[in-house]
């Protein structure tokens, strides 16, 4: 991480992309997070496990070890309520922009279609945030207006293998995203707010290729897609209750590649 910092300091571009996504992770501005650079073209060769221990925060951002419920439906007509859900999605994309990062790095020894594949999602996520602030600001309101905290990385880089990291991360956060964002677009329009509506569905139909690459690697490694598989590999004390929406977004999530049996058993399970 030293170096990373050095790199940073002296305005030097990475050389490999292993050290962009170093520097992504631990970086303390707030301007780098939204508008890191293109990274570079080299991946270095040789490249130890690197498993970095959380990220760096802008100090801008208040971070606490809890924060509010989500937003009831009926104060969604409030631009305030709408606004502080709209940063807590920004902090959600920027956790999961890092951690695509913090995977790269802690699995070097994994496929190269795989590494490609979390710096691709990883620049997803970062324009992601983009579209995020941008309706933040529209609402009146900036980064650093409402609490956040880093829940994505407390329980996300305690992931072992990759086999759990694409469980938990894609299959089970970004795959739960699909039926949150649906539900989201439903309320952001009938506060009368088209913009935020619009945005939850640019975000919902693009993760459905995150999920999907989650899925197709699962398969990979497991020779398959199967339900108790995939949650024997969740991290304790995760459970697929944390994974799905209140309703199951089903065409999303077959496109992505979920099998109706894999659904219903989603839908269906209970602790």
């Amino acid at each position: 991480m030293v170096a990373a910092r050095r790199t940073q300091a002296a305005g030097l571009v990475p050389e490999t992309v292993q050290q962009w996504a170093r520097d992504y992770v631990t970086s303390r501005s707030l301007e780098t997070k939204f508008a890191p650079g293109a990274p570079p073209d080299t991946w270095a060769s040789d490249s130890a496990p690197l498993r970095l221990d959380g990220p760096g925060r802008p100090s801008v951002l208040d971070l606490v070890g809890k924060t509010k419920r989500s937003i009831p439906r009926e104060q969604m007509r409030n631009p305030r309520k709408r606004a502080q859900l709209i940063h807590t999605f920004l902090h959600h994309e920027l956790q999961a922009a890092e951690l695509m990062c913090w995977a790269l790095l802690a699995f070097p020894n994994t496929p190269n279609a795989f590494r490609r594949g979390l710096l691709g999602i990883c620049l997803d996520e970062i324009r992601h945030m983009g579209l995020y602030r941008d309706h933040l600001e529209r609402l009146g309101f900036t980064v650093g207006d409402f609490p956040v905290r880093d829940w994505f990385w407390r329980r996300v880089a305690s992931c072992e293998t990759p086999l759990q990291f694409v469980a938990l991360m894609g299959m089970g956060l970004e795959g739960g995203n699909l039926d949150h964002t649906l539900r989201f677009e439903q309320w952001f329009e009938e506060a009368g707010d088209p913009e935020g509506a619009a945005l939850q569905k640019i975000v919902g139909d693009e993760e459905i290729a995150h999920v999907q690459f989650a899925v197709h690697w699962f398969r990979e490694w497991t020779d398959g897609v199967d339900f108790a598989r995939w949650q024997d590999e969740l991290v304790d004390p995760l459970t697929p209750t944390m994974m799905r929406g209140t309703t199951l977004d089903e065409t999303r999530r077959q496109r992505a590649g979920f099998s109706g049996e894999f659904l219903a058993q989603l839908s269906e399970w209970d602790a």
